[in-house]
């Protein structure tokens, strides 16, 4: 028979739904301030169902986090990588402690939005790395996101190596560190110009390594401590082949190491704006050995943060996840072969990337031994003490280092191929370095741009 009357409902269920009211009471009360704070100003929640944020505002914080992750890794695997970084902001917002997706989301923003010619759009990287502090500052238990920051830096940045040295010292601290990762804390120090701190590291790293694989005599610990042991052997003859010691002991002057005397690598280049947004570059670089890779930057004169060859990339919102829409910052790397470069960089294709909404742009070139290859940093040093450059060496770029800097301006108009660079009969912007010297063939690969001045007077062909 069935019951007449109202739905009685029981004290244990009451009260559950209570509880349900309670929990979305206060969830929404805090969404105003999350709107505020921390919802990207991009973020499309259209395709999350409105159960799903029910359940969220109603407290099941860490339940539909996961669901919104199962969701953002189907987007990953379609490539749909704008449809991820706001479910990443909301996953990381709702459940704080979400290690992976702190990791996966540094690595999308810092690695996969890229140009038609995959370039990183490293706009991007400040707010990677501004993520990537957050996520180690909820996480503090766990070396996993300090890690992955230093990696940040160290790998995809490779400037202010400070900082790598920093995060990864900070991830070797914590219990759980893999043995093997490590060792990246000595390499750091290197970049950072602290071999005797490397060499320490490296030994407090094998001694670790020693002990370890004496207690568990596993294939994989025995590796490690082999890997300790070549790298350790290795730095020690390139401290004593490269004058380490010798400057320490004030004899390097006398002595005759491979760093001496310091090699001139006789940087020249020239570059032409030979269609709207897209450069031609070409240029000599004195060096057989395959390896030199010459960074180039066009960015905006003004563009905030901006410095000499880069950023000041600890600068981002980890709440915004959108990229200075208005802003050019184009970074490439110029490979020298057969002693030459030659390189077009077509930034036709992504207006949305280099905008070039500015009137005016530094085009900069830079080269630091302290991330070459290890054949040439045998003769160049750690420091560039066995490196030169009899037109653009400078030490006041970076901190202690030796390193090739050139700096050319360009306007929007010559970038654009505007007015009198018009490409019909217009002047084809043209720049180069006073000591420039053409390659002398065509099989050069990739690589560099040109410096400052007014643009030579070249007139379009058939003019």
């Amino acid at each position: 028979m069935r019951h007449k009357g109202r739905l009685k409902i029981g004290p244990t269920v009451g009260a559950m739904f209570g509880l349900l009211a309670a929990g979305a009471t206060m969830q929404s009360l805090s969404l105003p301030f999350w709107r505020e704070h921390y919802r990207p100003p991009s973020a499309d929640l259209s395709n999350i169902a409105a159960d799903q944020l029910l359940f969220a505002v109603a407290g099941f914080r860490e339940m539909i986090a996961g669901i919104l992750w199962v969701r953002a890794d189907a987007y990953f695997n379609e490539g749909n990588y704008d449809a991820i970084l706001p479910m990443i902001r909301v996953v990381t917002y709702l459940d704080p402690k979400q290690i992976d997706v702190y990791a996966t989301g540094m690595w999308h923003i810092a690695y996969n939005f890229t140009d038609s010619e995959s370039r990183a759009d490293r706009r991007n990287i400040p707010i990677a790395v501004a993520f990537g502090k957050e996520g180690a500052k909820n996480n503090p238990h766990t070396y996993e996101l300090f890690y992955e920051t230093g990696w940040l830096w160290y790998h995809r940045i490779q400037d202010d190596f400070p900082n790598a040295v920093y995060w990864f010292d900070e991830a070797a601290k914590r219990e759980d560190m893999l043995p093997a990762r490590k060792n990246l804390l000595a390499h750091a120090r290197l970049r950072n110009n602290d071999a005797d701190g490397a060499l320490k590291t490296f030994y407090q790293f094998y001694r670790d390594a020693e002990t370890l694989y004496e207690k568990d005599k596993q294939r994989g610990s025995f590796a490690n401590l082999q890997t300790i042991e070549g790298n350790l052997d290795n730095l020690l003859v390139r401290m004593s082949q490269r004058g380490f010691f010798a400057q320490k002991n004030g004899t390097y002057e006398s002595g005759d190491y491979d760093t001496k005397p310091p090699y001139d690598v006789k940087f020249s280049v020239r570059v032409s704006v030979i269609e709207p947004r897209v450069l031609e570059v070409d240029g000599t670089w004195n060096v057989y050995p395959v390896g030199t890779r010459v960074k180039c930057i066009l960015r905006d004169a003004d563009y905030p943060g901006g410095r000499e060859a880069g950023l000041e990339w600890d600068s981002g919102d980890a709440n915004d996840f959108s990229a200075p829409r208005d802003r050019t910052y184009m970074q490439d790397e110029l490979f020298v072969r057969n002693l030459q470069f030659r390189r077009t960089i077509n930034m036709s294709r992504d207006p949305t990337i280099y905008p070039f909404r500015g009137d005016k742009y530094y085009l900069d070139f830079f080269y630091t031994p302290r991330i070459a290859p290890e054949h040439l940093k045998d003769k160049y040093g750690w420091n560039g003490e066995g490196f030169t450059d009899s037109n653009f060496l400078r030490t006041d770029v970076r901190e202690g280092q030796r390193v090739v800097f050139y700096r050319m301006e360009l306007t929007r108009d010559q970038l654009l191929r505007r007015r009198e660079f018009a490409m019909e009969g217009g002047i084809i912007p043209t720049f180069k370095t006073d000591n420039y010297v053409p390659p002398t063939s065509r099989s050069g690969s990739s690589s560099v741009l040109t410096p400052a001045g007014e643009p030579e007077q070249t007139p379009a062909p058939g003019q």
